[in-house]
């Protein structure tokens, strides 16, 4: 699903964000990447799908290069991949309905998109995603009345919305509390075994890498320290993964 080689970003004048990444993650896998603020796990995520361009290194997925991607092709390899921010992204002024259908908009004939006509089989895909959420019932409010977890969750029905081959998502519970997280970790639980999704979401939270996880994969300065099972989790891969050195 998603093949990543030898995969390199520098950021101006000489900041190297991600250096040498190798990873292969499979169809179906829920996969939580876990490193310390400044690990490179945000510059990972958004080099997947090149909002942040790579320097060097390969990146396919479901089959499909995006590193080598045009324009026209990288808005085709785009429409498979959605992407949750921690920040939601949304529209606050539109209606909930509106934001989702923001998902189809690599679907949707061009011009009447952008004065918000949509198919009506467009609407039918937003309103089954809100319904995936559990937010149906407010399609029609307006983004800035709802609360920071109800906007997450239209963040998510929006990606699925794109009917995506994976979803990445990028520390989506960060500014959420506990029983919010546990929320929108669960929902990102049932689309990937419901609808068979694969998964990926940056955290920094230990202990819900553990129980979500098929996979972790931990970041240390831009590169990979650590990739298996939750079950492998020892206090040393802890200590790997989060050890600034600063004890030493």
């Amino acid at each position: 699903m998603i093949e990543v080689t030898g995969l390199r970003v520098v950021r101006p004048p000489d900041t190297v964000a991600l250096d040498g990444v190798d990873l292969t993650i499979t169809v179906g896998e829920f996969v939580v990447i876990l490193g310390r603020s400044g690990a490179g796990k945000t510059t990972f995520l958004r080099a997947i799908n090149r909002l942040v361009e790579p320097t060097a290194g390969t990146i396919r997925v479901d089959g499909r290069d995006v590193t080598g991607a045009g324009p026209a092709r990288l808005r085709s390899v785009r429409r498979r991949i959605g992407m949750v921010f921690q920040q939601f992204n949304l529209v606050r002024r539109a209606t909930v309905l509106d934001n989702v259908l923001a998902g189809r908009l690599g679907y949707a004939a061009q011009l009447p998109s952008l004065i918000g006509r949509f198919a009506g089989s467009d609407r039918v895909v937003a309103l089954d995603c809100l319904d995936a959420v559990g937010l149906g019932h407010l399609a029609r409010r307006r983004a800035d009345t709802l609360s920071g977890g109800e906007q997450q969750r239209v963040a998510i029905a929006r990606a699925l919305a794109q009917t995506p081959a994976v979803i990445l998502a990028d520390e989506p519970t960060a500014s959420l509390d506990p029983q919010l997280t546990t929320t929108i970790m669960d929902i990102l639980r049932d689309i990937n075994a419901d609808r068979g999704l694969t998964i990926v979401v940056s955290q920094h939270q230990l202990e819900v890498a553990l129980r979500y996880a098929h996979r972790i994969v931990g970041f240390r300065a831009g590169r990979l320290c650590f990739d298996g099972p939750p079950s492998a989790v020892t206090p040393a891969v802890v200590r790997e993964i989060y050890d600034d050195g600063s004890a030493a």
